[in-house]
């Protein structure tokens, strides 16, 4: 579906055009078109790629979708993957995962997002709002849908944090083992999936500045690395989540370990002290003939005595040594 189709030069806006006045904008000199397209058709794709001359490798890519980020380099033309992570407002915690493909050439930049509700309008809004900015032309472009493509994955880090926090709260508090475990490896699945998202872009973002640059891109290098430092930054507090997930597994299971600990000694306590009982009641039960306390008058009385005078020392010493 098209969203909007507008014609920039000089670092204004001209007007909004039909796409089949695409060809006849690009043409001109100091001149981009900038076209936006959400969950595009293959007859969409297919006419955007006559329109600007688009790599059928690209292309393809694009229409497939689910591809991993990535910049690749087409002659003069660049294509863009970026994975898009938005918050979802029924589960907290949790993310839906979509995806931005954009063909930026010296004179053309295109986007199609996928599988999204969040769309761009204020990145256009705000390039609109900086013309001597835009004057960079289909690079900046790029930088300012990159730009705000990675500053949507902070919410979502803020949110797998404080998922993060909640549960190691749990592991002190309740000490529900088996819950801790899956809501654990649920949290390190989804910080995982967030891992690939930032680790390949990253990667990508870093052709963008220092050394040999795309043309489109020689004149935003300082932007793009602002990019990467964002990205730098996620991927340190998405370490950080992991090592502390790993952490917070090991003191659950440590935990467990304890609670087990402790009910084998009440165990072994107990036993020990029913062993004594057995003990006594064992030696007076054989029925040996030649036993005197079994004539004696006070010989029960005396023997359950002696069996609690026992039990209850036992028991006083396990107290001490904190088994019961």
């Amino acid at each position: 579906m098209l969203i909007n189709c507008v014609a920039y030069e000089k670092g204004s806006k001209l007007a909004d055009i039909p796409v089949a006045d695409i060809s006849e904008y690009i043409a001109r000199p100091g001149c981009f078109v900038w076209v936006a397209l959400s969950d595009a058709t293959a007859a969409e794709l297919d006419e955007m790629r006559e329109e600007f001359d688009l790599h059928e490798l690209a292309v393809e890519d694009a229409r497939n979708g689910h591809q991993r980020p990535k910049i690749e380099e087409y002659g003069q033309s660049l294509f863009a993957v970026m994975q898009l992570l938005e918050p979802d407002p029924g589960r907290p915690g949790h993310f839906n995962q979509g995806e931005v493909d954009v063909f930026v050439g010296p004179n053309y930049v295109l986007s199609v997002r996928n599988r999204s509700t969040q769309g761009f309008l204020g990145v256009r809004g705000r390039c609109e709002r900086e013309p001597e900015l835009l004057k960079h032309g289909a690079g900046f472009v790029l930088y300012a849908l990159m730009d705000a493509v990675v500053d949507r994955y902070f919410p979502v880090i803020e949110a797998l944090e404080a998922e993060l926090d909640a549960v190691e709260l749990q592991i002190f508090t309740h000490r529900a083992a088996r819950d801790n475990i899956k809501q654990l490896y649920g949290l390190k699945q989804r910080v995982m999936d967030v891992k690939h998202t930032v680790a390949p872009l990253l990667e990508a973002v870093s052709k963008l500045y220092g050394g040999r640059v795309p043309q489109i891109c020689a004149g935003s290098q300082e932007y793009f690395r602002d990019v990467a430092d964002h990205l730098v930054r996620i991927n340190g507090l998405i370490d950080g989540m992991r090592d502390t997930i790993a952490t917070a597994m090991q003191v659950n299971l440590a935990l467990v370990a304890i609670d087990e600990n402790e009910v084998t000694k009440r165990l072994a306590a107990w036993a020990s002290i029913f062993a004594i009982c057995t003990a006594f009641a064992g030696i007076w039960g054989m029925n040996f003939e030649h036993m005197p306390e079994l004539k004696w008058q006070y010989g029960y009385p005396a023997a359950i005595l002696l069996m609690v005078c026992v039990c209850s020392y036992v028991y006083h010493r396990f107290r001490r040594a904190g088994w019961l």
